[in-house]
């Protein structure tokens, strides 16, 4: 069983993607953002392995316009061959499974012939890039069956017709997933046995949208198992929590390590991949990871605690304490109660106070390094938060600038100036 999580990498240097507008997709801008995407893509590639994550969905933005062949007419696995073996390599010699997930706007079930020709180019495209990169059909794409159109048997039965008519490459990747507001698991399962497709079960989006049945998850991902083929690998699953007091259906900004644990021992028996969908993104995968390890070690812990460390100081110096104490044990491996207390911190707002004591816990990483004119500019930007806490967002871009000047390791691995 894998935990993983999607698309993009936070608190990992140089790691975010670039794109253009429609009228400044020229072919050289277009190769330049390229390359820049997949050296990211590669170091995302690295950290996961480094970090023992080996489940990955790769953003649908590294090639952009990717699926509009008017606006982008390169033959990019062509030019960037090299590169898509490269990658490719790393993901398979790391035992690391990645898949995509088209967006909203890809609709094979549409009533609009223009409509369905742009999803099926969609899928075109993702279907490509997986192809270049050589991996095998257990690295899938994800899509969502679409709209009902006032007419949901009408709507399933398109997406039947338009499924058989695919490039057979397409389908050897495709699942399908319920969503939380038209198609139930039960829609998707039966829409699976006309098809053939694979279905993979989203846990959030049955809660808020299914037949009224009272079913276990586990029940439903049996159900979806039975879908699933050799060739298509391990069944996966869409894990999320609800963002308290957020609206219906938005996904947490992490994953509650309690909650999750219930589901993980409820469904473990299933043997299945789970893909998170979180806002903090492997922040929370590397939790569940180290919360469900058969390795454990608290010297992850302690590395975990060196990247949260002033991000809990500047909410709770009673917090930061515990979990000093907490990990004193070099025996333990208190995993639980160590995330609970940073769950815990991260609730709290920002003080002030504690924020500046926090800056210079910080600050005393560069204070030496720094010259007379940066060290006169923290003071004065320093000063400026008790006037304006607004302010805070600017001095912690200016460490970080200064972090990244003078390659300070021990900061630029912490989340400090992510959270």
């Amino acid at each position: 069983m894998s935990i993983g999580y999607a698309c993009l990498t936070k608190g990992v240097p140089e790691a975010n993607y670039k794109t253009c507008r429609k009228s400044n997709a020229t072919n050289e801008n277009l190769i330049s953002l390229i390359e820049h995407n997949l050296n990211v893509l590669e170091r995302m590639i690295d950290y996961n392995h480094q970090e023992g994550i080996r489940l990955f969905r790769i953003s649908s933005d590294i090639i952009p316009f990717g699926s509009d062949f008017l606006v982008n007419d390169l033959d990019w696995t062509k030019l960037f061959e090299v590169s898509f073996t490269q990658i490719g390599e790393k993901i398979k010699r790391y035992g690391i499974r990645v898949s995509m997930h088209p967006g909203q706007y890809t609709v094979l079930n549409s009533p609009r012939k223009e409509v369905v020709d742009r999803a099926i180019d969609d899928l075109t495209y993702h279907t490509l890039f997986l192809n270049a990169l050589g991996v095998d059909a257990e690295s899938k794409l994800i899509l969502h069956v679409g709209g009902v159109y006032g007419d949901k048997s009408s709507a399933m039965d398109r997406f039947a017709v338009v499924y058989e008519q695919l490039d057979n490459r397409i389908k050897e990747r495709l699942i399908i997933e319920n969503d939380d507001r038209s198609y139930t698991i039960e829609d998707v399962l039966s829409l699976s046995r006309r098809t053939g497709a694979p279905v993979v079960y989203d846990n959030l989006h049955h809660r808020l949208n299914n037949d009224g049945e009272l079913y276990s998850d586990a029940y439903w991902i049996n159900k979806a198992k039975k879908t699933w083929h050799k060739k298509d690998g391990r069944p996966k699953v869409h894990y999320s929590q609800q963002q308290l007091n957020g609206r219906e259906g938005a996904h947490s900004q992490f994953i509650r390590i309690d909650e999750f644990m219930a589901f993980y021992e409820e469904v473990k028996p299933c043997d299945v991949d789970i893909m998170l969908e979180v806002k903090d993104k492997n922040l929370s995968a590397v939790k569940c990871h180290l919360a469900t390890t058969t390795e454990p070690k608290i010297k992850d812990l302690e590395k975990e605690w060196s990247r949260y460390k002033y991000t809990v100081l500047e909410r709770s110096p009673e917090i930061y304490a515990s979990i000093r104490n907490l990990l004193k044990d070099k025996s333990s491996y208190p995993v639980i109660q160590f995330y609970r207390l940073i769950e815990a911190a991260l609730s709290q707002d920002i003080d002030m106070n504690k924020a500046i004591n926090s800056l210079d816990h910080v600050w005393g990483y560069l204070n030496k390094q720094a010259t007379a004119k940066e060290k006169e500019r923290y003071r004065k930007y320093k000063a400026d938060i008790l006037e304006e806490p607004m302010n805070l967002d600017r001095v912690k871009r200016f460490l970080y600038k200064l972090a990244l000047k003078y390659n300070e390791a021990y900061l630029l691995g912490s989340l400090y100036f992510e959270l």
